[in-house]
């Protein structure tokens, strides 16, 4: 085997290309499983992420569909041969931007589809024919049932990250999806971690795979240096911002368990100075994209994020991950700590470990098979302690934000004055209802009128009127009206 990427026998667009991007030496995934693809035959790889699984499989199916390779405009002599199946949007525009690279120079046609876009604009782009389609498996699916594109001539399936996909739970979904495509074709499975269900996984729709391991099995990355560091969640905050003055670090990833911790601590950050944005699930698409790029650039110092971020990104150059929250599975360390240290580059992993967090470094104890040493942080005296509500302590009084009480920062301050004197309470007096005004006229007891007639107006109506006199002076009699025809008796 080669490890050079100049010896390989690639097609010239496929060498030029790769030339381009400045490949040379394979890494260990690559170095395997490119021979094995280009043989045709089905794999079942495990590598650490950040290795280069995506080159593992992309550059030798390119190569084995160079056969079908066309300059024709039509739809019909596109269709699609091969199929990438990823378990994030982020993960498959990533994949899918490789790929585009990759195929520069060829006839060959990409796309990617995934969910939280318009379906119109993914609708054209496959109406126009691709040979390769990177895609989520919910989204393929609303593709399928809308009859947007057939899937009966796919000659190569890739499950990249199928551990993650499993996790959320697109088990259902990959069966529906791999019942559509023909029985015949190559497929190539691969995981960051091996699971039993990721093995029952690969036993139902590979044929003979050839296992490919560069690494033991769920392993992290050696050239990630990592730290934990046994912190009160009152000082987590304070213990990040030391360990990025210490270290002179412009750049890292901080991960956290929750959508709404991300939020909140994205917000402290961005208040207490540091250029912070945040990516989870209930950001659009739009914004994670936008977040994501703002990062690529250099715009933004922190990347805040829950573990939909944790797996596939390639950013080059991530110095450190933090672990703001211990994750709640094991295997999650891994990935996360897989975003820095890629391609062979150094990298650091800090992880905050609060009290209730024994169990969980207990399961990365037993996942890495290594003893797990806890490290005291010794925080510098003259800084001031960020609390976890987003106060600061200077021992005498406490600010809000990073800011003394008269909105000036804390590093721009003169000497702190002493905490004054408190007010004497006031005594409280209890709110009484003012009394309405009095009418003395209902105060006097009732004396009867001796100018009125005491009797009743009713009677003395009645002794008026004798012959009304046997009837109720309150019913009134009918009116006697004359009468057009007389009937006899």
């Amino acid at each position: 085997m080669t490890s050079s990427f100049s010896n390989l026998s690639l097609a010239e667009p496929l060498a030029r290309a790769v030339a381009e991007m400045g490949y040379e030496t394979m890494t260990p995934i690559q170095e395997q499983a490119i021979p094995v693809v280009l043989q045709g035959k089905d794999v079942m790889g495990a590598a650490q992420t950040g290795t280069g699984k995506t080159a593992a499989f992309a550059l030798p199916l390119l190569q084995r569909m160079m056969k079908h390779e066309n300059a024709s405009t039509s739809p019909a002599r596109h269709p699609v041969r091969a199929l990438v199946l990823l378990p994030t949007r982020e993960l498959a525009v990533q994949v899918a931007e490789q790929v585009k690279l990759y195929a520069k120079y060829t006839n060959l046609n990409s796309a990617v589809v995934f969910g939280g876009m318009d379906m119109k604009p993914q609708t054209l782009e496959l109406k126009k024919g691709v040979e390769v389609l990177v895609a989520t498996p919910g989204r393929l699916l609303d593709h399928i049932e809308a009859k947007n594109t057939v899937l009966n001539q796919v000659e190569y399936v890739v499950l990249d990250e199928a551990d993650r996909m499993l996790d959320i739970g697109f088990l259902p979904d990959l069966q529906r999806i791999l019942s559509y495509l023909p029985k015949q074709r190559i497929t190539l499975l691969f995981s960051a971690t091996f699971s039993p269900e990721i093995k029952r996984l690969a036993s139902s729709y590979l044929q003979d795979p050839v296992t490919i391991e560069v690494a033991r099995s769920n392993a992290a990355a050696s050239t990630v240096e990592q730290h934990f560091y046994a912190v009160n969640a009152d000082d987590k905050r304070r213990a990040l911002h030391q360990i990025l003055r210490q270290r002179g670090m412009k750049q890292a990833f901080v991960f956290v368990n929750s959508k709404l911790g991300c939020a909140r601590l994205a917000r402290s950050l961005e208040r207490e100075g540091l250029k912070t944005t945040a990516l989870h699930g209930d950001k659009s698409q739009d914004e994670r994209l936008k977040a994501l790029e703002a990062f690529k650039k250099g715009e933004v110092d922190l990347l805040v994020c829950t573990d939909v971020a944790a797996r596939g990104l390639d950013i080059k150059d991530v110095p450190a991950v933090f672990n703001f929250d211990v994750p709640f599975n094991a295997e999650d360390y891994v990935h996360r700590i897989g975003r820095t240290g890629r391609a062979g580059a150094s990298g650091l992993a800090v992880s905050f470990v609060a009290s209730s967090d024994t169990r969980l470094v207990t399961d990365i104890e037993k996942l890495l098979s290594t003893k797990i040493e806890l490290e005291p942080l010794e925080f510098d005296e003259d800084r001031p302690r960020i609390s976890e509500q987003g106060r600061i302590n200077d021992g005498r009084r406490m600010y809000r934000d990073g800011e003394g009480e008269d909105g000036v920062a804390l590093e721009s301050r003169p000497p702190l004055r002493e905490r004054p004197e408190r007010r004497e309470r006031r005594e409280y007096t209890p709110y009484r209802q003012p009394a309405a005004p009095r009418d003395p006229f209902f105060d006097q007891p009732y004396e009867a009128n001796a100018s009125t007639n005491s009797q009743p107006a009713w009677e003395s109506a009645a002794k008026d009127n004798p012959a009304r006199s046997a009837m109720s002076a309150n019913i009134k009699t009918k009116k006697k009206v004359a009468a057009l025809f007389k009937t006899s008796n």
